[in-house]
């Protein structure tokens, strides 16, 4: 019997990827966290289209042939390698995400990944996060689900992620930077980040991650 896909989208620091793994897990589905795909062309851009410590788009755009990003299994889960070398770490730092959304919003890029995603998921079993999987990658999906969450409460939560992986900061360098990267997001001209008409609202302002695991599995289970 073919397994479902699931789509999860929304916005950074509800949780997505983190839940869409503990989902995977009890379900028996592969986890892929698309938002990695786009850091990963990020941390490839900063490395060799650096143009004053942002990305030089057109540099990297003619490089896109040269990029191979691809997810292994490395302890029970699947890690980002780029052209070989594993990146899990290098992704997650803050000059990665001041860009990511610029990086994002470029439709060549869009494109490049949007095939290798699909292909992802053509046998099904597959458990999609980002920000336009259910409108876009997935419009087929058999459940999707939009993943919201006050501002402040997603700041402190990616504030404290990024101390525990032990990257200083400050609070109001991680709500800038929410905010700047919601609103590219969502106004980008292609594939913005939105809810699809069908797809389920999570609100986990007032969640744990427990909370919204066994809320989304209410859905999928009955």
């Amino acid at each position: 019997m073919r397994k479902p896909n699931i789509a999860i989208d929304g916005y950074s620091s509800t949780g997505k990827s983190s839940i869409s793994k503990v989902i995977a897990e009890k379900l028996g589905l592969i986890h892929l966290d698309t938002g990695a795909l786009y850091r990963g062309i990020t941390y490839y851009g900063l490395q060799y289209c650096n143009q004053d410590g942002a990305v030089d788009m057109e540099c990297l755009i003619d490089k896109l042939p040269e990029i191979i990003l691809e997810f292994r299994k490395a302890d029970n889960e699947l890690v980002l390698f780029l052209n070989g070398v594993e990146i899990s770490h290098e992704i997650r730092e803050p000059r990665i995400a001041n860009e990511v959304s610029k990086v994002a919003k470029e439709p060549a890029i869009r494109q490049f990944l949007l095939s290798s995603q699909r292909s992802m998921a053509a046998n099904g079993g597959v458990i999609m996060d980002g920000r336009d999987i259910g409108s876009v990658v997935l419009p087929d999906a058999d459940y999707k689900f939009f993943l919201t969450a006050a501002v402040e409460e997603r700041t402190s939560r990616r504030l404290n992620e990024l101390l525990q992986s032990g990257i200083e900061t400050t609070h109001e360098e991680v709500m800038q930077n929410l905010m700047l990267r919601d609103k590219i997001d969502s106004e980008r001209a292609v594939a913005p980040l939105t809810q699809a008409a069908d797809a389920i609202l999570v609100d986990n302002t007032h969640m744990d991650k427990r909370q919204t695991i066994d809320y989304i599995l209410s859905f999928i289970t009955k």
